[in-house]
C-alpha cells in the first residue's frame, strides 16, 4: 500500500474533522434562521418529512462516495433509480412473490449496472464521465422499455411498508443509517476499503504497491450501483409505483452532498460521515426554501451555486 507518513494522516484527519465541524455549524445556522422565519420548520411532522426526503439522496450519496474516493464519477445514478424502481414494481404485485424477491431484484439490477460501469472503466479504459453517461442513457431507455413508457402500479401493501415508520422513526431513515454505518466500517476497517483511498490518492503508487486497481474500481462502481438499486427500491415503495421518468438529476444532488461533505473530486480524501452531513444540509436547505415559498426555479439556481461553490472550495483547499 502506498506509504503515507503519520504526519500526513494526522493532518488529513484533522482537516476532515474541521470540515465536518463546519458543516455542523452551517446546519445549526441554517436551522436557526429557518426556525425564525418559518414556525412550521421545527415541528415533528416537518422534521420527519425532512429525514424521509434526504434518505434516498443519502443512500445514493453514500454509494457515490466510494466512486469519488477512487477519483471517478457516476452520472447514471438517477437512471438506475428509475430502472430498479420499474423492476421492483413489476415483481411486487400482490400475491406474486415474497417481499424479499422484488427488493433483491432491484438491488441486483443496480449492482449489475454498476459492475458494467466498473468493467467498462477499469478494463475498457473508457473515462468514467463517458462510461456512466452512456449507462445513464441505457438505463433510462431500459426503464422505458420495461414499463412501456407508463408507470407500473398495483404494488403490494407489504412493499409500501418499506416507506413507512417504525414507531416515530421513518424506515427509509433506518435504512440510510444501516447503509452509512456499513459503508463507514468497510472503508475504515476492511483492506479493500483502504485500497479505495489508496487508488484515489495515487493510482500509479497503488499499482506499484501490488493493489489490483481494476478490481478496486469494479468494487467501487458495483457498490455504487447496488446502493442506487436500494434507493430505487425505497423510492418505488414511497410513491407506490415504478416511474420510468423518476430520478432525473438525482446524481447531481448526490454528488453535491458528497463534495459538500468533504470528499475530494480528485479522489483519496473524504468519508461517509461528511457525506451524510452534506446530504442533511442539502435536505434542510431544500425544505426551508419550500417552506419559504421560494420558486423551484430559484431553488435550482441555488443548488447549482452550492455545487460550484463546493467544488471551488475543494480545489482551493487542496492547494493549501
Amino acid at each position: 500500500m502506498p506509504y503515507q507518513s503519520d504526519t500526513g494522516l494526522v493532518r488529513q484527519r484533522l482537516s476532515a474533522c474541521a470540515n465536518q465541524l463546519g458543516i455542523v455549524l452551517a446546519l445549526i445556522v441554517v436551522c436557526t434562521v429557518l426556525a425564525n422565519r418559518s414556525p412550521g420548520f421545527l415541528t415533528y411532522a416537518n422534521l420527519t418529512n425532512v429525514v424521509r426526503q434526504i434518505s434516498i439522496n443519502g443512500i445514493l450519496a453514500v454509494g457515490v462516495t466510494f466512486v469519488l474516493l477512487t477519483g471517478g464519477v457516476d452520472l447514471s445514478l438517477g437512471s438506475l433509480v428509475a430502472l430498479t424502481g420499474v423492476v421492483v414494481a413489476h415483481l411486487a404485485h400482490p400475491g406474486d412473490f415474497p417481499l424479499i424477491v422484488p427488493v433483491a431484484a432491484g438491488i441486483l439490477a443496480g449492482a449489475c449496472c454498476g459492475a458494467v460501469n466498473g468493467i467498462t472503466i477499469a478494463w475498457g479504459g473508457v473515462p468514467p464521465f463517458i462510461a456512466t453517461l452512456g449507462m445513464m442513457t441505457v438505463a433510462r431507455g431500459l426503464a422505458l422499455v420495461l414499463s412501456g413508457g407508463r408507470p407500473v402500479s398495483n404494488m403490494s401493501p407489504q412493499m409500501a411498508r418499506i416507506a413507512g415508520d417504525v414507531g416515530p422513526i421513518p424506515i427509509p431513515a433506518l435504512i440510510l443509517a444501516v447503509v452509512s454505518v456499513a459503508a463507514w466500517w468497510t472503508l475504515r476497517n476492511l483492506r479493500l476499503g483502504r485500497y479505495v483511498f489508496a487508488v484515489g490518492g495515487n493510482e500509479n503508487a497503488a499499482r506499484a504497491a501490488g493493489i489490483s486497481v481494476r478490481r478496486v474500481k469494479l468494487f467501487a462502481y458495483t457498490v455504487c450501483g447496488a446502493l442506487a438499486g436500494l434507493a430505487g427500491v425505497v423510492l418505488a415503495a414511497r410513491i407506490t409505483t415504478g416511474q420510468p421518468n423518476a430520478g432525473i438529476a438525482y446524481e447531481l444532488d448526490a454528488i453535491a452532498a458528497v463534495v459538500i461533505g468533504g470528499t475530494s473530486l480528485s479522489g483519496g480524501i473524504g468519508g461517509v460521515g461528511g457525506t451524510v452531513l452534506g446530504a442533511l444540509l442539502m435536505g434542510v436547505i431544500g425544505n426551508g426554501l419550500d417552506l419559504l415559498n421560494v420558486s423551484s426555479y430559484y431553488q435550482q439556481i441555488t443548488k447549482g451555486l452550492i455545487i460550484v461553490g463546493a467544488v471551488w472550495f475543494d480545489r482551493w483547499h487542496r492547494k493549501q
